[in-house]
């Protein structure tokens, strides 16, 4: 074992390469270890919205470990305790849903980095520090470490460009989902309202010099990659199982008579 000394996402997203991936939802290490294969470039474990524990995160940390896929977590809130035990599994990319101000975003900036920078607390025998093998994680941590935020309210783009300028932030990525909730639009990503509020929020974190992030269908993932955004989430493990299962059972499964 050695340390790892780069984050690939990161070095990819700060280079405004283009990477493309699903949210994970679903809570077993084969699906993740499934989808590998397919070439994502990330997967997005989502701890807000799912019922996951961490045993569970941590089997499908492994189930990525030496593949090119690289390993994502949302985490449930900003709670500062919550990154410790995330990222010291050696999860080295965190984002954190619904930042509206540059206060907010500087609390997170916080809570994954060490002091005096920052309030992390050190594990030693941790699988980030190769259980304790690797001494030189500790100065390593702070460029490793890729800090998205997301960006889910009208606050939150009114106050983009000081989101922006706190150091430590790495990306913005816009929920359209809960922005179209909170814009009047409930669960309507698709409002013409909310797109253009996306597209503009895209432009604008690029041009305050921050990678832009989004979920987006195939339909419209390329015009929010032309306004600038370097990171696509195209849809979810359990969405596309869903979408399949459904059209499988509605060619072959007879409806229920009436």
């Amino acid at each position: 074992m050695s340390l790892q000394t780069i984050n690939p996402f990161k070095q990819k997203l700060l280079r405004g390469h283009p990477q493309f991936g699903l949210f994970s939802m679903s809570l077993t290490a084969q699906t993740a270890d499934a989808l590998v294969p397919a070439g994502f470039d990330f997967l997005m474990f989502d701890a807000e919205h799912t019922p996951t524990s961490l045993p569970t995160l941590y089997s499908q940390v492994l189930a990525l470990a030496g593949t090119e896929t690289q390993c994502l977590v949302r985490m449930p809130s900003a709670d500062p305790v919550l990154f410790k035990p995330v990222l010291d599994m050696g999860i080295d990319t965190v984002m954190v849903p619904n930042i509206r101000d540059a206060d907010e975003a500087a609390a997170v900036v916080r809570a994954v980095r060490y002091p005096p920078l920052g309030m992390r607390g050190v594990g030693g025998s941790v699988r980030a520090t190769g259980f304790g093998r690797y001494a030189g994680y500790y100065e390593a941590a702070a460029q490793r470490i890729c800090l998205l935020l997301q960006i889910e309210s009208a606050a939150g783009l009114a106050n983009l460009e000081s989101i922006c300028a706190v150091d430590g932030v790495d990306g913005l990525f816009i929920g359209p989902v809960d922005l179209a909730t909170d814009m009047g639009h409930l669960a309507q990503p698709l409002h013409p309202e909310v797109e253009q509020a996306a597209l503009d929020g895209v432009r604008r974190i690029r041009a305050a010099g921050r990678a832009a992030g989004i979920l987006a269908g195939e339909a419209q993932a390329q015009s929010y990659l032309d306004a600038g955004a370097t990171m696509v989430c195209l849809g979810s493990d359990l969405g596309l199982l869903v979408k399949t299962a459904d059209a499988l059972a509605a060619r072959w499964v007879r409806p229920p008579v009436q």
